[in-house]
C-alpha cells in the first residue's frame, strides 16, 4: 500500500531528525469503543503494530470494569504481549491499578489528570488537588519500584465545561506531576481545540518553568481538523514524542465533544515527507488499520489510510482487468 516515490522528501529547518510515536489505539482507541473488541483481537492488533515498527505502544488500562468495560479483560491481555520487543505502557487510575499492573510484570504505568476541575470531576469524581494526592503514591511506589511513569494531563487547551483553560492554570499541574516523580507528561488537547499558537504559548510557558521539552509529548485530537498543524507547532519547539492512533481511534468516553484521535498513518505520512525518522513501515501500519477496522465493521477515519487503501484496491482491480484480457 503506496504510491510510489510519494510523499517526496523536503526536509524543513528547525525540525528533530527523529520522532517517537506513542502509540495509543490499542488502549484509548479501543476503549471508546461501544462495542467491545475480543481479547485475541486487541491482541493481534498490538503484535501487528509492532511488526510495523512502532516501538511504544500503549496496552491496555487497569481501571474498573465499571468504568471503562471495554478494557476488563486488562489481566487476560497483557500476558498474551509477553516476549514483544517493545514498549508497553499501560494506564493505572490509582494504587489498586498499580498493583494489578506489577503483578503482571509492567514496567511503564500513566496517571490520568486534568488541568481543569469540570473535566477532573467528570473523570475521575475528585478536584485537580484531590486527584493528584491520589496519584501521589501511584508514582512514588512505581518508582520505587524502577518503573517509568507518564502523566497524562487533559484538557490543555479547552474544556467542553469551561471552555478556554487559562495557561498557567495549566503548567500549575505540570509542574505538580513533575514534582510527584513523572518521567514524562502527555499534553493532552482532549475536545480537539488547540490550534498552533496555542501550543507554542504553553511550551514556551513550560520552558520558562523549567520543564525540559525533553519530557514533553503532545496527544492532539482532530476535530477542527488542526491536529497535525498543532504538532508540526510542538516539532517546531523540540517536542520529538507524539501520540497517535492506528486508524485515527478513539476519543475520550468522559468527555462527549471528543473525536477521534490523530490518526498514526496521517502523522507518518507527514514525517516521512519532512524527512523526520520514524522507524515505522507505513503500508504495514495501513494494512493493519484497514484489518481493524474490518473487525470494527466500518472504515477508518484516517485520510491516510483512505487514500492508500484505495490506490491499492484500484490496482489490485486494474491487475485482475489485465489478467482477464
Amino acid at each position: 500500500m503506496s504510491v510510489r516515490g510519494l510523499p517526496m522528501t523536503v526536509p524543513a529547518p528547525g525540525l528533530p531528525k527523529r520522532v517517537r510515536i506513542h502509540e495509543v489505539g490499542a488502549r484509548d482507541g479501543l476503549q471508546n469503543e461501544r462495542a467491545t473488541v475480543p481479547t485475541a483481537v486487541k491482541a493481534e492488533f498490538v503484535h501487528r503494530l509492532a511488526e510495523a515498527g512502532l516501538t511504544t505502544i500503549e496496552a491496555t488500562s487497569f481501571v474498573h470494569p465499571k468504568w471503562v468495560p471495554q478494557l476488563a479483560d486488562a489481566e487476560e491481555l497483557f500476558p498474551m504481549l509477553a516476549g514483544l520487543p517493545v514498549e508497553l505502557p499501560v494506564l493505572v487510575p490509582n494504587e489498586r491499578g498499580l498493583d494489578r499492573a506489577l503483578a503482571l510484570g509492567a514496567r511503564r504505568v500513566a496517571v490520568f489528570a486534568s488541568a481543569t476541575e469540570a473535566f477532573a470531576k467528570a473523570n475521575l469524581n475528585r478536584t485537580v488537588d484531590e486527584a493528584l494526592a491520589m496519584f501521589h503514591p501511584v508514582v512514588e511506589r512505581a518508582k520505587a519500584g524502577g518503573v517509568h511513569v507518564r502523566g497524562y494531563l487533559s484538557m490543555c487547551f479547552g474544556d467542553p465545561w469551561e471552555g478556554a483553560v487559562p495557561v498557567p492554570q495549566v503548567v500549575r499541574v505540570c509542574r505538580a506531576l513533575v514534582d510527584m516523580g513523572c518521567d514524562e507528561l502527555s499534553l493532552g488537547d482532549t475536545i480537539g481545540v488547540a490550534t498552533p499558537g496555542h501550543v507554542e504559548e504553553l511550551l514556551t510557558a513550560l520552558d520558562e518553568e523549567g520543564i525540559p521539552v525533553g519530557a514533553l509529548g503532545v496527544h492532539f485530537h482532530d476535530t477542527y481538523g488542526q491536529a497535525l498543524a498543532n504538532t508540526l507547532a510542538a516539532l517546531r519547539h523540540g517536542v520529538t514524542t507524539v501520540d497517535a492512533s492506528a486508524g485515527g481511534l478513539g476519543g475520550c468516553p468522559f468527555a462527549k465533544s471528543a473525536t477521534g484521535n490523530l490518526a498514526t498513518e496521517d502523522l507518518v505520512w507527514m514525517l516521512t515527507g519532512l524527512g523526520i525518522d520514524t522507524g515505522v513501515d507505513l503500508g504495514r501500519l495501513v494494512a493493519t488499520s484497514v484489518w481493524m477496522a474490518g473487525r470494527l465493521g466500518r472504515p477508518s477515519p484516517s485520510r491516510t489510510v483512505r487514500a492508500l487503501s484505495h490506490e491499492d484496491a484500484e490496482g489490485q482491480e486494474g491487475r485482475k482487468a489485465h489478467k482477464e484480457q
